[in-house]
């Protein structure tokens, strides 16, 4: 056997230290969790958007307006108009409603629109609602009056959110994370609604317990 120098044992190279185990769990599902809710809070966003000047508009429904001439004079008694004109416009609705509003007028009421006719002339003035395009089932979503299945999505999405905020303070390890900028920001956003309520004096600022938002006209 021939003897020579064995090489020398190489040092151990140090492990890599382990980072926060979690945290790749924590970023992979809150991304799913985000996917899964870009379609509710698309409803819930633009829903709040519209709820929350209902006071300037009426968020599900648009008003409009038509005028159709038909050939006059019509009948004078209401309910002999009611019937030429809703033949004429071919109108197979039942009428909720029919008065002589004023002498040559009658108003044929409907659920969401009315006709304002003219027996004299002949002259049909439609006012009325037209249900806004994706608004109307938003807002119907949103407020979820009467909907028990709904509210487990309601709940469940209520549940994506919190995960969201809470496992996005974890998302960025560092200086940039939760130890240094992500705590200011963090604290900035937290501090909004506190400063609001208490510069506002809060739900007993006008001396009253605070009361429901007024419920939005016509679902």
């Amino acid at each position: 056997m021939v003897e020579g120098n064995l090489p020398e044992a190489l040092p151990a190279k140090p492990l890599p230290k382990r980072g926060f185990l979690l945290r790749p769990w924590v970023r992979a599902v809150h991304r799913d969790a985000g996917y899964l809710a870009v379609g509710l809070t698309l409803v819930y966003a633009l829903s709040g958007l519209a709820v929350n000047h209902i006071a300037d508009w009426d968020p599900s429904f648009e008003q409009v307006s038509h005028t159709h001439q038909l050939q006059g004079p019509l009948p004078t008694e209401p309910e002999a108009a009611s019937r030429r004109v809703l033949a004429e416009l071919g109108v197979r609705e039942v009428p909720r409603e029919v008065y002589a509003a004023e002498p040559g007028a009658v108003d044929i009421v409907f659920d969401r629109r009315t006709l304002h006719v003219s027996t004299t002339t002949g002259k049909v003035v439609e006012e009325g609602q037209s249900p806004r395009l994706f608004l109307r089932a938003a807002n119907w979503l949103h407020l979820n009056r009467g909907k028990q299945a709904w509210t487990y999505v309601a709940d469940t999405y209520a549940v994506l959110l919190l995960y969201l905020a809470i496992s996005g303070l974890f998302m960025i390890p560092g200086r940039k994370g939760l130890l240094g900028r992500g705590a200011v920001i963090a604290a900035i956003g937290a501090a909004i609604p506190i400063a609001y309520v208490v510069l506002s004096g809060g739900p007993e600022a006008k001396g009253g317990a605070s009361r429901p938002p007024a419920a939005p006209a016509r679902e």
